[in-house]
């Protein structure tokens, strides 16, 4: 979150008319210091749920599921814990990538379009140059973690996006007029050219995980379909990222510390700045 102040500043030396300019300026950093808020507060919760959620092996967890059979509670094991391990593929087989075609585990495509769109404005026409998402799909196929002993733990995505995974497409196609059905790396998109939408082109992206990669997960171990699986907990962060512990810990402290910054820096120069164009 980025506070400029100096053109705050200068708003609030000028009178008159520029009173509702300060006021408005000073609105909308209290608004952006609720919002940076929250992104803060998540920021703590992941580091907080890293720092006081055990790492455990999968031996340990079969173990701590075994205990619980004996208690006769046999299908309601539940434990949030991390997990290390490396990307498995499901007994079908690895999943294809959309447009990469590559092998893998998981996977996840946008395409955008990018377009020009003529606007008129106190009498003036211009051509704005804007971007929408056209196509995007995140695979929902289970996977697994195997450790060095060849043991495995299921993964529930549940349509969750990894963290710091592999981008595989970054590519900017250029538009073509074309009457018929538009198709590009194999994905089907609306027909645009035609339509007087004024398409530059489109850009395509995807981010795979590919087998054997290292993954770092934290989530809620349960036994619900017989084998033990990893997935989203009820409560908390579920986190799947190809990133250490380590790695995370320290980015979810420096997003705390400047979201922090930041929001205090907006909420204080917001009501100040707010208070004056009321006053005045």
């Amino acid at each position: 979150m980025i506070v400029d102040a100096s053109a705050a500043v200068t708003a609030a030396r000028h009178g008159g008319s520029n009173i509702s300019t300060m006021l408005i300026i000073g609105i909308v950093l209290v608004v952006a210091s609720v919002v940076g808020f929250f992104f803060m507060r998540n920021a703590q919760k992941r580091l907080h749920a890293m720092i006081g959620t055990e790492t455990l092996t999968i031996p340990q967890l079969e173990e701590a599921r075994k205990i619980s059979d004996e208690l006769g509670n046999r299908g309601g094991f539940r434990k949030v814990a991390e997990v290390v391990g490396a990307a498995h593929p499901r007994p079908e087989g690895p999943l294809t990538a959309e447009i990469s075609k590559t092998e893998c585990v998981w996977y996840r495509y946008q395409v955008e379009r990018q377009y020009e769109d003529v606007e008129y404005r106190d009498g003036n026409r211009r051509t704005v140059k804007r971007t929408e998402t056209v196509a995007q799909h995140t695979s929902f196929e289970g996977y697994a973690l195997i450790d060095e002993a060849g043991r495995t733990l299921g993964v529930d995505p549940n349509g969750t996006n990894p963290d710091g995974v592999e981008q595989t497409v970054s590519r900017f196609e250029q538009a073509v007029n074309n009457p018929g059905q538009v198709e590009m790396f194999g994905i089907k998109l609306p027909n645009f050219f035609n339509s007087g939408g004024g398409t530059i082109g489109f850009e395509y992206k995807e981010w795979v995980i590919r087998p054997g990669r290292r993954l770092y997960v934290l989530g809620e171990v349960h036994d619900k379909i017989g084998p033990l699986v990893i997935a989203k907990p009820q409560e908390g962060p579920f986190i799947i990222s190809n990133r250490t512990e380590d790695e995370l810990r320290a980015s979810a402290t420096k997003q705390h510390n400047l979201f922090r910054i930041g929001v205090l820096a907006a909420f204080a120069l917001g009501v100040v700045l707010t208070v004056l164009g009321i006053v005045k």
